[in-house]
């Protein structure tokens, strides 16, 4: 596969692997995460468009389409980060069409990553790119800086019909039974405000309890 030249704005990539990626997220995402992960694209890819980034339209799109399936009852594990069964699930999908390798991994790390903050944007365009529209979408990191045009065009085309209280809602309910899996996270927080009785391990308290005598 070799990297394609970005699609222009409001357009998502037509191959038959992206359309399939769509069937599956239409399939099982609510029409929530449906709007949220096409605006993720659209936002992460207008983004390397105005950085001159060359990156491969194809996988940032599979990844921003599976990027919240580690939510959604079908791909949920019951201990693993969400992020993760959502990369796992991808680097499945990819996988069966044959996808070399190398970049099933760039799509992995990039959604396994797309909530881990001041990483990804050190790493290849896929991965810094998808959580760079993340960031746009949910908490408006570069709100500014985006076209408001386009971000508006966007936003009409994959509305965000109450999305603020609705995404913190189905985002906690996919990752409520098991809270253990958030240590280390921002989902650890969110669990925190949802949960009274649950209470993210400290690093300190488990330096001290450790094994080691000193």
């Amino acid at each position: 596969m070799t990297p394609r030249t970005p699609a222009p704005a409001l357009v998502t990539p037509d191959s038959l692997l992206a359309k399939e990626a769509t069937d599956v997220l239409r399939e099982h995402s609510t029409d929530l995460l449906f709007n949220h992960s096409i605006r993720v694209y659209l936002f992460a890819a207008e983004q390397g468009r105005q950085k001159k980034l060359r990156f491969d339209s194809e996988l940032l799109y599979v990844a921003a389409a599976f990027h919240d399936l580690g939510l959604v009852k079908n791909f949920s594990s019951p201990d693993e980060r969400f992020e993760v069964d959502g990369a796992n699930a991808a680097r499945q999908f990819l996988s069966a069409h044959n996808i070399a390798e190398d970049q099933v991994q760039r799509v992995w790390e990039a959604i396994a990553l797309h909530t881990t903050p001041g990483i990804p944007k050190y790493m290849g365009p896929e991965v810094a790119l998808l959580n760079s529209g993340v960031l746009l979408d949910v908490v408006g990191v570069g709100f500014d800086q985006f076209p408001a045009e386009l971000r508006e065009e966007i936003v009409a085309k994959y509305p965000r019909t109450n999305f603020k209280e609705g995404f913190v809602r189905e985002y906690f309910a996919g990752f409520a039974h098991k809270p253990a899996s958030t240590y280390g996270t921002v989902n650890a927080a969110v669990c925190e405000r949802f949960m009274p009785e649950f209470k993210s391990p400290n690093a300190c308290d488990l330096i001290a309890c450790s094994p080691w005598a000193h």
